[in-house]
């Protein structure tokens, strides 16, 4: 499932073709995705303009002029691609349309925007723009990890005391948002704690430590344009490549990259996730 990086890169392609344009016409050519749809969401889309467009964890929101905001979340194999957009950042003609392209937008300037998704686990919502936060899927998601309410305070408070595994507190939704397997995995690494160890068995100065190690992979995956393991694409098509610098994601039996640590990448289960990490060097 696409994970914060992924969907800022999403969010970044798609900026310049949606905010302030007008949606002349909306297409949608199913009645629900993981859940339903919005009743009339055709109809609600269509001549509206996208004021901004932003990210909070893993969705997409959408501020239209109409008041509402359309929450978008990818799933597993969702894919927002953007094709006709005049100021060729994206120059490839309109594909012909595909059976799995649910929700269709065409914009004033002449771009069109496909919600294209095979698995159908992606979501949309239309919700009033001033009750985001409330909505259920938002309501209970924690800081974002690229912000300013994400601190090394906040963490060691929100890990203190807790006996679960560090893992799986930081893949806890409520405790950061928009993390997932992938970069916790990679940022546990780059702070040098293991998986394995319970939150209460870490000191304060190594949770603290793991912010800026979490906002680094961050930012480098971002950089790359996300990591493409199976159906993720940026929307103009292309793979992201951070998957070519992963440290231990999927890289069991390889040899460490710490410099000067002799230890190999090692594979465990936790949750019924696959957890990768260097014995030898994450404590």
């Amino acid at each position: 499932m696409p994970e914060l990086p992924e969907v800022e890169t999403v969010r970044r392609a798609l900026a310049p073709v949606a905010e302030g344009a007008v949606i002349v016409r909306a297409c949608v050519n199913r009645p629900d995705l993981r859940w339903p749809l919005p009743v009339g969401m055709a109809v609600r889309l269509a001549g509206v303009r996208v004021l901004a467009l932003r990210r909070r964890s893993k969705y997409l929101l959408a501020d239209l002029s109409s008041g509402e905001t359309l929450l978008v979340h990818l799933g597993m194999s969702g894919r927002i691609l953007v094709s006709g957009d005049p100021l060729g950042r994206f120059v490839h003609e309109h594909p012909a349309p595909e059976r799995h392209d649910h929700v269709v937008l065409d914009m004033d300037s002449g771009a069109r925007i496909t919600f294209n998704d095979p698995r159908r686990f992606g979501a949309m919502d239309l919700i009033p723009t001033g009750a985001t936060d409330a909505h259920w899927l938002l309501a209970r998601l924690g800081p974002e990890p690229l912000g300013n309410a994400f601190s090394e305070a906040g963490l060691i408070a929100a890990l203190r005391g807790r006996r679960t595994t560090v893992k799986a507190a930081l893949l806890d939704q409520r405790t950061v948002a928009g993390l997932g397997n992938i970069y916790v995995c990679e940022a546990l690494f780059r702070a040098g704690v293991s998986p394995k160890r319970r939150c209460d068995r870490v000191s304060a100065r190594r949770i603290a430590g793991l912010v800026p190690a979490i906002r680094a992979v961050l930012h480098d995956a971002i950089d790359a344009g996300g990591s493409s393991l199976r159906d993720y694409r940026q929307a103009d098509g292309e793979l992201g490549y951070f998957q070519h610098s992963f440290d231990v994601y999927g890289r069991e039996g390889a040899p460490c990259r710490r410099e000067g640590c002799a230890g190999t990448v090692a594979r465990i289960v936790q949750s019924a996730r696959s957890s990768f990490y260097c014995p030898r060097c994450q404590r």
